[in-house]
């Protein structure tokens, strides 16, 4: 009796799943059978064999239960078929085949016994080759049409895999349409925002031309009014009186000289995220060209330590090869500034040490990965992506712990609230609360009805923010299921929110609790979170505004728009304190620990670092 082995076995079940279109589970079996390194040459093995051999196996079975049960018997009945009868006929053409041959057995004894001694050997023979004949007549119309049937099987697989080849063409163009839309998008916006710097360069160029001073900046404030040289800033709650502050030389912002800006260079495409190292002086940066960088700023002021030497840098490059992946999208250094975490748009999350050597490569996510969070113990690290699913990292073994797979929609951004639970949030409009372990959220926010961009815990992880496409805030309390300021005044999406260092839980414990809320719509809106008012709307910006930060004694707030302008604001005065004028768009700022530099990436593919003196 020939037998199967385990490796034949794994062979025929690895070409059913690639034959199926299976491709994934083909390849994870393939990689962990050891598919490559058999010596089963594939071109012996027709297509659906595994099938073929399954049926073939169920159709022995049930003819052995539908033939007589005695020994015997089953010996003589399987006499009559022979061995390639039992793979290419069903059970009931050998069922068939038996009784026919048994009834011709039994006629033939028959008449052996009717004729008995007079029947001669030679008539005996005769009629024997006669039956051999027909035999082989049967015998030879059957494998001719089993020949037509394995034909059209064949020309049935092909039209299958014709049709799989059309549907996959079908998909590329259609995401070939859905390219050509996103740039035609792309470019749409490209131009707006070239018409709107045209305008305003413009609008510059007739001021200068009406004899106005070239070096005054830009410092309206949103809801101001000038009455001589007072400019009154209305408070949106609680009717309070208007905040005087003086628009005298004092009071006006002063321009960040180039003296005291470090520009590093090295990157070769829009630099989208920027983060100081919690310890010691590194700045790490990650950009589209796929790669990132981790730079030494020396410490002391640009003008002494930076002016014409540039830092030492170290280049984290995420591809193999000559061909760049995807753009880095987002990083994160653990709370001892060991280690870094980049997120990466070919879906993979990497460890880096703080010397730029590659510590571990995280690949599960199936898409470009928006957002990654150390928590505060630094044994996990959790990554949101594209792919709807949020998942938590073991940082110890490099494997994954859990993937949460609760959103309808890409996953946005996530946030640690302890060391075990967090917050995500997605385009599909929903926030969950999850717990490394629970199998489904512990908690699940609606309310918002856009995209929600962001969330982001207070200092102590009794309230969390969040910010959408439908031009709203809101801070939500783990007591109610519902909102508990729904926060209102932008008329654009708001991309971004950030918590001030201040009020319990923090470093400054006696300032108040404050909200910073950065939109499209070119403000920025500090919230008085106990009573959920508008504080002050802050109006420098003439673009987008995609980035703020507040220092770490929470008195300033960093603000970097489209508009190629960095704003440093006085919290308490609600004015423009410092500013910066770069050659590109913003995309992000940041404060060193110590709070005397500014960080900030930008689209011309520049990082610089300024000093900040008051």
């Amino acid at each position: 009796m020939v037998s199967l082995t385990s490796t034949e076995l794994n062979y025929l079940v690895f070409r059913y799943l690639h034959e199926s279109g299976f491709t994934h589970s083909a390849f994870t079996l393939g990689y962990e059978a050891g598919i490559n390194k058999s010596t089963i040459d594939g071109n012996m093995v027709p297509p659906g064999a595994l099938v073929t051999f399954v049926q073939k196996g169920i159709q022995y079975l049930e003819l052995e239960a539908n033939v007589t049960c005695n020994d015997a018997d089953i010996d003589e009945e399987f006499s009559f078929i022979q061995p390639l009868d039992l793979i290419t006929k069903d059970v009931y053409e050998l069922q068939k085949i038996i009784k026919e041959k048994k009834e011709s057995l039994q006629k033939k004894r028959r008449r052996e016994k009717e004729k008995g001694n007079d029947v001669s050997q030679s008539e005996l023979d005769r009629e024997h080759a006669r039956e051999r004949e027909k035999e082989h007549e049967r015998e030879h119309a059957r494998e001719r049409e089993h020949a037509r049937e394995r034909e059209k099987e064949r020309e049935r697989e092909k039209e299958r895999e014709r049709e799989k080849e059309r549907e996959r063409e079908h998909a590329r163009e259609r995401e070939k349409e859905h390219d050509r839309e996103r740039e035609k998008e792309k470019q749409h916006r490209e131009k707006e925002r070239e018409r709107e710097r045209e305008r305003i360069e413009k609008e510059k160029e007739r001021e200068r031309d009406k004899g106005k001073d070239k070096e005054k900046p830009h410092t309206d404030l949103a809801g101001a009014r000038h009455d001589g040289d007072k400019i009154k800033i209305e408070h949106k709650e609680n009717n309070a009186e208007a905040v005087e502050i003086s628009s005298n030389s004092t009071a006006k912002p002063c321009i960040i000289p180039n003296s005291d800006v470090t520009v590093l260079e090295g990157h070769t495409s829009e630099v989208f995220v920027c983060a100081w190292s919690p310890l010691g002086s590194l700045l790490a940066s990650g950009a589209g060209d796929s790669t990132a960088r981790i730079w030494t700023i020396g410490e002391g002021p640009c003008s002494a330590n930076m002016q014409g030497i540039l830092p030492n840098c170290a280049v984290l490059t995420h591809f193999k090869g000559k061909t760049p992946s995807k753009d880095v999208t987002t990083l994160d250094w653990n709370g001892e500034g060991t280690l870094l975490a980049t997120g990466s748009y070919d879906g993979q999350a990497r460890i880096w040490s703080r010397d730029g050597e590659l510590v571990n490569t995280l690949n599960k996510h199936k898409g470009p990965i928006f957002s990654l969070k150390w928590n505060k113990k630094g044994d996990y690290l959790l990554t949101g992506s594209v792919d709807k699913t949020a998942i938590v990292w073991d940082i110890k073994t490099g494997e994954w712990k859990q993937q949460f797979e609760f959103h309808s929609a890409p996953t946005l951004d996530v946030d640690w609230r302890d060391n075990v639970s967090f917050a995500t949030c997605s385009t599909d409009t929903m926030i969950h609360i999850c717990k490394v372990g629970e199998n489904r959220p512990i908690n699940t926010l609606s309310g918002h009805v856009g995209e929600v961009n962001a969330v982001k815990w207070d200092p102590t992880g009794q309230l969390l923010a969040s910010c959408s496409d439908d031009s709203t805030a809101k801070i939500w309390s783990m007591k109610q299921d519902t909102c508990l300021h729904d926060l209102k005044e932008h008329t654009k999406e708001i991309y971004t929110i950030k918590w001030s260092p201040t009020g319990p839980g923090t470093n400054n414990p006696n300032q108040q609790l404050l909200l910073a809320s950065a939109s499209f719509d070119s403000t920025i809106k500090l919230w008085d979170v106990e009573s959920g008012g508008l504080l002050y709307s802050l109006n420098g910006h003439r673009d987008p505004v995609y980035t703020v930060a507040f220092s770490p004694n929470g008195e300033y707030l960093a603000s970097g728009s489209l508009d190629k302008c960095i704003h440093v604001w006085s919290v308490k005065e609600a004015r423009i304190v410092k500013t910066y004028a770069g050659n590109g768009g913003i995309f992000e700022v940041c404060w060193n620990k110590e709070g005397d530099k500014i960080a900030a990436s930008f689209a011309d593919n520049v990082v610089c670092v300024m000093d900040f003196r008051m």
